[in-house]
């Protein structure tokens, strides 16, 4: 099983509209990526000066996965879109 996290800073202008929008987008994804098996999406609620604005948590069966979902179509419009709106992310990547 390999698990992808990433979390995400958006900026200031429309955040809130913009953290809405990338949920249903990003989950959405599940209905059309089969090496998908499940995901979470959360906006942040808390005030820590480190806090990132939004999380994903998703799993894969295995690495091919995982790659098949980096290149599908469904997931790179999810990705330009998030691009325009946010400012920094960070990744984990790894086998359970």
């Amino acid at each position: 099983m390999v698990k992808h996290i990433v979390m995400f800073d958006f900026k200031n202008e429309n955040k809130k509209e913009n953290l809405e929008k990338t949920k249903v987008m990003l989950e959405a994804l599940l209905e059309h990526i089969p090496s998908l098996k499940s995901m979470e999406v959360g906006i942040n609620f808390s005030e820590e000066t480190r806090a990132m604005d939004l999380s994903l948590y998703s799993t894969f069966e295995d690495q091919a996965g995982l790659e098949e979902y980096a290149i599908h179509p469904a997931h790179l419009e999810v990705v330009k879109f998030i691009k325009s709106v946010a400012t920094a992310s960070k990744v984990s990547d790894y086998t359970v």
